[in-house]
Order: structure tokens, then sequence, then C-alpha cells
């Protein structure tokens, strides 16, 4: 017959070699899990030094952008200043046909080429300015948004190239 402390020691044993298989395979698990974690890490700082590149490239393009506009609204506010720029005149002032004939000598203006014939008031300049300051401002949020969405496409291919 067997004796019961044979029993009882083959139970422990049984179950010891099971405690450190059970032990030693979750370690291995955990040395698995850490150099797949380590290799996703890598990964994931690749795609972000991609991205950070990228979101460069394109707050660089928008700075220029920005700079173009700052440069064309700057000659634009200096030929408003200059009286090169005026706004166009509604309609033309239709005269009766009796109406008559405006007197004035007409041969000054003539005489001096350099003079505009037609010289813009501060209201005018005021008005110009503004409208000048409301299309400068509309290019640049156009550039902002165009930039926005040509870095979302971008992060959106990598992203996606990577799946």
């Amino acid at each position: 017959m067997l004796n019961p402390y044979f029993i009882i020691g083959a139970m422990i044993a049984v179950g010891g070699a099971y405690g450190y298989g059970h032990h030693v395979g979750w370690g291995d698990r955990d040395a698995e899990m850490q150099v797949e974690i380590a290799k996703k890490n890598d990964e994931a700082r690749e795609k972000e030094r991609e991205l950070a590149q990228q979101l460069n490239e394109q707050s660089t393009k928008l700075s220029e952008a920005n700079n173009v506009i700052t440069q064309k609204q700057s000659s634009l506010d200096s030929a408003i200043r200059a009286g090169r720029l005026r706004l166009p005149s509604t309609s033309c002032v239709q005269a009766t046909p009796n109406a008559p004939t405006p007197t004035g000598d007409s041969s000054k203006e003539r005489s001096e080429p350099n003079r505009p014939v037609y010289e813009t008031t501060d209201s005018e300049r005021a008005t110009l300015q503004a409208i000048a300051e409301i299309v400068a401002q509309g290019d640049k949020n156009t550039a902002q948004l165009n930039a926005c969405i040509d870095s979302y496409n971008k992060v959106m291919e990598v992203m996606n190239a990577n799946r």
C-alpha cells in the first residue's frame, strides 16, 4: 500500500513544479512584452519625428505665405497713402441736355502732369485701407486654413501608411 506521506510528497512536488513553470512562463511573457513595447515605442518615436518634420515644413510655408501677404499689404498701403489707388466711381453722372457748360481753367490741370486729376479724400483712403486690411486678413486666414488642411492630410497619410 502507498504511504500517505508519499502521496502528499508527490502532490507537493507536482504543485511545486507547476508553480515554478507557471512563474517562469509569466517571466518569459513579461520579457516578450517588454521587447514588443520597446519596438512599438521606437515606431511611435519615428512617427513623431516624421510628423514633427512635416508640421515644421508646413509652418515654414505658412510663414512664407504670411510674409508675402504682408509685403503685398504694405505695397497696397503705400499706394493708398500716395493716392495712386482709388475707389471706382459708382456711376457716371448724366448731365441734362440744357445744363450749363462748366467754367474753370482746365489748362491748369493739364499743365501739371504729375498731379493726379482725381485726389482721394481722407474718408476714401480710410475706406481703401479698411478694404485692404480685410483682404489681407482673408488671405492670411485662407493661407492658415490651407496649411491646416495640408497638415491634416499629411498626418493622415503617415498614420494610415503604418497600419
